[in-house]
């Protein structure tokens, strides 16, 4: 059993206490650390959207002296909202229904050129389709302008 001994390193007793502390040490240190960055963190974030919000109350409030005039409120109301004044009457003027009149961006079915019913073909914007022959055409103009009613609702 000697024998065995000798051959085995043995390491001072000090070296085990001291790696237990410092693994305790860097533990004890090491969370408070991470909670304080955490924090500090969530505190800058906090600050910045304060900072935005200070922004938008700045520009609210001179947006509300703007108009708290009589007079900027009712252009303000005629431009935004299409009020008038009593005794007053609105008339809005429309897009007339000319040949070279698209709608550019509209999913409004209304601006939408009407259906012949004859060809059973709904026309799209700016192109024809030249399948009124096919069999299918009833079944396929069905089917486009039930997708094309779909569509207003996005």
């Amino acid at each position: 059993m000697s024998a065995i001994r000798s051959n085995q390193t043995r390491y001072p007793r000090w070296v085990l206490p001291l790696s237990v502390l410092a693994a305790i040490a860097v533990v004890v240190v090491a969370f408070p650390f991470q909670t304080l960055w955490r924090q500090q963190s969530a505190l800058n974030q906090a600050r910045s959207q304060i900072a935005q919000i200070n922004r938008q109350s700045a520009a609210l409030t001179q947006q509300a002296k703007a108009v708290s005039t009589t007079a900027a409120a009712i252009a303000l109301a005629r431009e935004e909202y299409q009020l008038v004044q009593p005794g007053q009457s609105l008339i809005q003027v429309l897009p007339g229904n000319g040949a070279g009149y698209v709608a550019l961006n509209s999913t409004d079915p209304g601006t939408q050129p009407l259906v012949n019913i004859g060809q059973g073909v709904v026309p799209t914007s700016g192109a024809t389709s030249s399948s009124a022959g096919s069999s299918h055409t009833g079944v396929q103009g069905f089917v486009s302008r039930f997708v094309r009613t779909l569509e207003f609702w996005r």
